[in-house]
């Protein structure tokens, strides 16, 4: 069960829009509220804005029209705390593992005492208790995906933002590290957003799905997505799971044809 000391946070997006200088805007008119908990996964188009859009709610590039608030305060803030994970890693190599996930609450000023708990049990839940002393390098590349999360997870955040975390893994490993994502939510509460390629990872893990459309990105549609939790590798099997991923396959290839056109 989650943490009683941590709760998700509600994230409330109005009327956003992006442009870098006096090139043309990357989103336009983006508009929607999550309740506390909602895992969205955000898919669409290469160049729809997917990442741009995440990068605005994490406070990392500045808005240019339009409001955010994570449970009331505007991103960047020290309240409500979020955490980011990339579609890279970004471990430092020279680094072992247990440092690494260490990281972020040393930069916070915690006391080591809680550091290293906080670490072995972050460790512990993404299975990799036993490889705190090893370095980067000597992991696989879903190994390191989990210190990374690992590392997010440390802070103990109320609204987690993925970033296509597992697009550079083969379909088994991907289907493994969705397994342990949900999982994990089962410890510890977390609002998560998460863009992805994958029409099958958006089903497996949202209950929300937003669809993209590009020149501008804007939300084209939004599928709710009513399967039960917890999923398992069952639930891809069944026939109420793949529905919506043929319902979200065709709205993906409407939006895909209006980019072209």
């Amino acid at each position: 069960m989650p943490d009683p000391n941590s709760s998700p946070c509600a994230v409330e997006i109005t009327d956003v829009s992006k442009q870098f200088g006096d090139g043309p805007p990357v989103l336009t008119g983006i508009s929607f509220g999550t309740a506390p908990g909602d895992f969205v996964a955000v898919i669409g188009p290469s160049g729809c804005g997917k990442s741009t859009l995440l990068r605005l709610i994490a406070g990392l590039s500045p808005l240019s029209r339009g409001t955010i608030k994570v449970d009331g305060f505007p991103p960047g803030g020290d309240e409500p705390e979020t955490a980011f994970v990339f579609q890279e890693p970004t471990l430092l190599p020279w680094s072992r593992v247990a440092a690494n996930v260490e990281l972020p609450l040393r930069l916070r000023g915690v006391a080591e005492a809680k550091r290293r708990q906080t670490v072995q049990i972050c460790l512990e839940r993404v299975r990799l208790g036993d490889r705190a002393d090893a370095f980067p390098r000597q992991l696989s590349g879903g190994q390191q995906m989990r210190v990374s999360i690992a590392r997010a997870l440390a802070l103990e955040p109320k609204l987690l933002l993925l970033d296509e975390p597992f697009g550079a893994l083969d379909e088994i490993t991907r289907n493994h590290l969705n397994e342990e994502l949900l999982a994990l939510r089962e410890h510890t509460a977390w609002t998560a957003f998460f863009v992805t390629h994958s029409i099958m990872e958006a089903v497996f893990l949202a209950n929300r799905v937003l669809v993209m459309s590009a020149n501008p990105g804007r939300i084209a549609h939004e599928v709710k997505v009513d399967l039960p939790y917890p999923r398992t590798a069952a639930t891809r099997e069944t026939t109420d799971f793949h529905t919506i991923a043929d319902k979200l396959s065709r709205l993906l290839h409407s939006v895909e044809e209006e980019a072209k056109s």
